[in-house]
């Protein structure tokens, strides 16, 4: 385990995983430099199917997170306090998740997405957008988050104009990769966003369908 940023009173890292099927096989809990690990936390090691549960740089799991096994989490994250994340998730760096949310297993959330206090992540979430609400929805552009690391306004209206394509232009899931694809310019964001969408296996959440309309919503 690395050297980190400190782990408070009552966190447990590395117990054995709950899951019936793990039969005491050798796994691990990685711990990136410069993560803060507070009260009651519960870290599950891995088992045969990733071998390791890791959590990335320079983040912040508050008091009473559990992560369970065969997570990963990137680096720069925030789990706010109470966040509970099953088995097999994937969370991409600069993720922000309010307290109380809870995240089903396998699910994967995107790099810079934001999801609000108290949410069901049953979908996957995808890149650089916030969500909210009940069913957990699309809530425009983590525009605010993005500009804070730095990103300029035409590679966050880049995002937005993919977001609006995905979301807004009535085509299904699959006709709006496509044209995202064939019709807009080449750049990191276009393609991490797309390869996220066909690499999605409980596929990605919807947009909110009543009231708004807008692309940045408040949530």
């Amino acid at each position: 385990m690395a050297r980190t940023a400190g782990i408070f009173l009552g966190a447990v890292i590395a117990a054995i995983p709950q899951d019936l099927k793990f039969q005491g096989e050798y796994s691990n809990v990685y711990i990136g430099d410069g993560t803060t690990i507070r009260e009651f936390v519960t870290i599950n090691r891995g088992t045969k199917d990733r071998d390791k549960t890791e959590v990335g740089k320079n983040c912040l799991i508050m008091a009473y997170c559990h992560l369970a096994h065969d997570c990963f989490v990137g680096d720069n994250c925030i789990m706010s306090n109470n966040t509970q994340v099953a088995g097999h998730v994937t969370i991409g760096d600069w993720v922000i998740l309010g307290g109380m949310t809870a995240v089903h297993q396998y699910a994967k959330i995107g790099s810079h997405a934001f999801v609000s206090g108290g949410s069901l992540v049953s979908k996957d979430v995808p890149p650089y957008i916030k969500a909210g609400r009940t069913p957990l929805s699309y809530a425009g552009v983590n525009s605010i988050g993005l500009k804070r690391r730095g990103f300029s306004i035409e590679r966050i209206n880049h995002i937005l104009d993919i977001y609006r394509v995905l979301y807004n232009k009535g085509m299904n899931t699959s006709q709006a990769v496509e044209y995202i694809e064939e019709e807009m310019p080449a750049t990191d964001e276009r393609d991490e966003i797309v390869t996220f969408i066909r690499e999605s296996g409980r596929g990605i959440i919807k947009r909110f369908t009543k009231g708004n309309n807008d692309d940045d919503l408040p949530i």
